[in-house]
């Protein structure tokens, strides 16, 4: 409406709008929804809506096999450089360093290497979403398990409890809440790096695929491409929503 009403331009200027304001380029939200109810192609009866929701439970699997794998390596990880404190200066630079590195550049690789072991390619992208979501997992289980209230530490010094003994009835307890924040980042990650992973493995299912496809005829149907972006993004919600679902439960016992 902005564009149409000063010519494609920003308001009192000269400037161009960032966006082209066409239908093409910026359909109507009117438009994105109804193509949810049309069929998804002419080939076919089913809606895209219910095309786009079978390939998201795909994407949704593959990324909460990715969260699991990812989040049991984040808490090893945690209690490992919490445990072992020479270690973890080596370490921990490392785990920074490997989140800089180019997803883009990345996926290919683990592509390659998962297909030359004659594994299923969505092993492959299990393994670059659980690669998204291991690190925050790691970096607040470790905060955690770091800030265990100083007396307990002292009351279990004081019984002569072993290093084991202080870990598992007070640090690990005590990080249950950072772990679930860690969760829920890793969720939003594991997400993302499920639908990149679908675009590298070559899959043929997935939301990845979905929108990789409705780019393909963007110049015919550029609303189906906005309408699986849209259904994704509600996807991640969702997937974040169960992680915050399970802390509620987890966390009302454990103050019962």
């Amino acid at each position: 409406m902005l564009g149409a009403a000063t010519g494609g331009r920003i308001p009192f200027t000269d400037l161009p709008l960032p966006v082209a304001s066409t239908d093409t380029a910026m359909p109507h939200i009117w438009t994105i929804i109804g193509a949810l109810g049309a069929p998804a192609s002419s080939a076919t009866t089913e809606t895209l809506l219910s095309y786009l929701l079978g390939e998201t439970s795909v994407t949704l699997r593959e990324a909460a096999y990715g969260l699991l794998l990812g989040g049991g390596i984040g808490v090893l990880l945690a209690i490992g450089l919490r445990e072992l404190p020479l270690v973890s200066r080596g370490v921990m630079p490392w785990l920074v360093v490997s989140q800089t590195i180019p997803l883009v550049a990345l996926a290919p690789i683990i592509v390659i290497w998962v297909g030359g072991l004659g594994l299923p390619s969505w092993v492959a992208v299990t393994i670059i979403s659980a690669y998204l979501s291991f690190f925050p997992v790691t970096v607040n289980t470790l905060r955690g398990l770091n800030s265990a209230d100083p007396i307990h530490i002292e009351l279990m010094r004081s019984l002569n409890a072993s290093r084991f003994q202080t870990l598992m009835w007070v640090r690990i307890p005590s990080a249950i809440p950072s772990l679930f924040s860690g969760l829920r980042l890793a969720a939003i990650a594991s997400v993302i790096g499920a639908i990149v992973g679908e675009l590298s493995a070559g899959t043929g299912l997935g939301i990845g695929r979905a929108i990789l496809s409705s780019a393909y005829f963007y110049s015919t149907g550029p609303e189906k491409l906005f309408a699986a972006v849209l259904v994704a993004s509600l996807a991640g919600v969702i997937f974040v929503q169960l992680i915050a679902i399970a802390e509620t439960l987890v966390l009302r016992k454990r103050t019962q």
